[in-house]
């Protein structure tokens, strides 16, 4: 179980790594698909085994698990409950493109610094949702059509170049800009932060695979776990509706702000 298995791509791995991979990244798709904030769990597993024996692999190998999973919860929230995809696919759009420019100076920020602004603005993101009992209980848009898509692409690129540097909680961040500030419900927001988030994913990886931090193996079979727990998430969230998930969100935004918080006094 601790003999490192020596199979392409997967980086020398023990089958206990990987069995605890696995579980981490089903884990990981169930909860990114009712509310984001799944890299909470997949990211920080990753780094605990450390494959490739530095961050950067798990960071990119995360991505190629996290998109499987999130294009799976996408597909089953647009089955389940409309998407206004004009709106959806702008966003994602620049998204993609603040992804990319994230990836890239992904080694040149301080990951300290970013812990704190992250932590911040989670504690103020728990506090107002928590204060606001009915926030993403329904559907109500607060701007015209222009307006509105301005403002989403606005969030996108700020949070697209966020989750293109490390990425925990953007799921969650995404859902929170889409209810709190343009208005939609939660049931809604999940369903368009998961095309976003799918786009987000797309532009790390255009700077990751051709600089070679992808771990193939590993990536493929994370993958196939998130998917599996993806699917289950986003079926048991259209199910439950908005009020269940409001639930969710300030429970995952807690654990954000918790391991958030022990990295910075651990560090």
């Amino acid at each position: 179980m601790l003999t490192a298995l020596n199979w392409p791509g997967f980086a020398d791995v023990s089958l206990a790594a990987l069995l605890f991979l696995c579980a981490a990244a089903f884990c990981a798709g169930a909860v990114d698909a009712i509310v984001g904030g799944g890299g909470l769990v997949q990211l920080p597993a990753m780094l605990l085994v450390l494959p490739g024996g530095e961050a950067i692999f798990s960071l990119a190998t995360n991505k190629i698990a996290s998109i499987a999973g999130t294009s799976a919860a996408a597909r089953t929230y647009a089955r389940r409950t409309p998407i206004d995809w004009h709106s959806a696919l702008s966003m994602a759009a620049v998204a993609l493109l603040g992804s990319l420019g994230g990836a890239v100076v992904a080694d040149r920020l301080s990951s300290r610094t970013l812990s704190v602004i992250v932590l911040v603005a989670l504690l103020a993101v728990g506090y107002y949702t928590l204060r606001t009992p009915d926030l993403g209980s329904i559907h109500t848009p607060r701007f015209g059509k222009r307006h509105q898509i301005l403002v989403m692409c606005v969030g996108g690129v700020v949070l697209g170049f966020y989750d293109g540097i490390a990425g925990p909680g953007t799921g969650s961040f995404l859902v929170f800009l889409l209810v709190g500030l343009v208005g939609f419900s939660f049931v809604a927001a999940s369903g368009t932060s998961k095309v976003v988030n799918v786009a987000t994913n797309v532009g790390a990886l255009v700077f990751f695979i051709p600089a070679g931090k992808v771990l193939w193996g590993l990536g493929l079979a994370m993958a196939v776990c998130n998917v599996a727990g993806s699917v289950l998430g986003a079926a048991t969230a259209t199910k439950r509706g908005s009020r269940w998930i409001r639930k969710v969100f300030l429970f995952v935004v807690a654990a954000l702000v918790v391991s958030l918080a022990v990295r910075l006094v651990a560090g």
